[in-house]
């Protein structure tokens, strides 16, 4: 059984170097690029798609779609989910990097950055940038959207729709695509591969390039590898 993982293709944000987070950011020329190059390399398998999960963030959601019209797979069923989200990075969201270290210092914003629990500073609710002001997500109880994360409680939303949403269709034999972000698809890969707290943060994912796993009845990994 084959699960298929991409990080969207590069952002307008990641190209300026600011922290995106839950900002509904478009992807660059060169992700739109990515995303095509991802799609190219995935008809070249073969591999049959039978569902795609995604976000409800524009650059997961256009990737996953570039992908399957590379492949001629755009009408195979979606299914989008807060889940899936980018970490919330509270209060950095919007801010540049570069400028942000020299503010606090290097070793701070690394910890924000890198650490498995430590919380960035947290949006106030009257902040207009707070995911509690946005109509997507109006149908969630108020204490269950952040206002910032850390990798730890991104993993605690992200696992239960693994399990309720993902897992389940992988188990009914489905081929699944999932189109997502940088720290929603490490906390995936960390529960897969039971990967430690501390060397979790070390793990890198390339913007735009299909990370292919193969799994047992068991869901367990038996192999993996990037499509290049």
């Amino acid at each position: 059984m084959k699960l298929v993982l991409v990080r969207h293709g590069q952002s307008e944000w990641n190209l300026s170097n600011q922290f995106t987070g839950w900002e509904d950011v478009k992807l660059s020329e060169n992700g739109v690029n990515e995303a095509t190059k991802a799609g190219q390399l995935l008809k070249e398998t073969g591999i049959q798609f039978d569902v795609l999960f995604t976000s409800v963030l524009q650059r997961a959601i256009k990737t996953g779609h570039i992908i399957l019209e590379e492949t001629g797979q755009l009408w195979i069923p979606e299914v989008k989910s807060w889940r899936l989200n980018e970490r919330h990075y509270g209060a950095l969201q919007g801010l540049n990097k570069k400028e942000t270290a020299e503010k606090y210092g290097d070793e701070k914003v690394h910890q924000w950055r890198r650490s498995y629990d430590v919380l960035p500073p947290l949006l106030e609710n009257d902040d207009e940038r707070s995911p509690k002001n946005d109509r997507r997500y109006a149908h969630l109880q108020k204490k269950v959207i952040p206002q910032g994360e850390n990798l730890k409680t991104t993993l605690e939303r992200v696992i239960p729709f693994w399990e309720d949403q993902i897992a389940p269709a992988i188990l009914d034999h489905k081929t699944v695509l999932v189109a997502a972000h940088g720290n929603s698809l490490r906390a995936l890969i960390k529960y897969l591969e039971q990967i430690s707290d501390d060397d979790i943060m070390g793990v890198e994912i390339p913007t735009g390039v299909p990370l292919v796993y193969d799994l047992d009845e068991d869901l367990s990994v038996t192999d993996k590898y990037f499509l290049k």
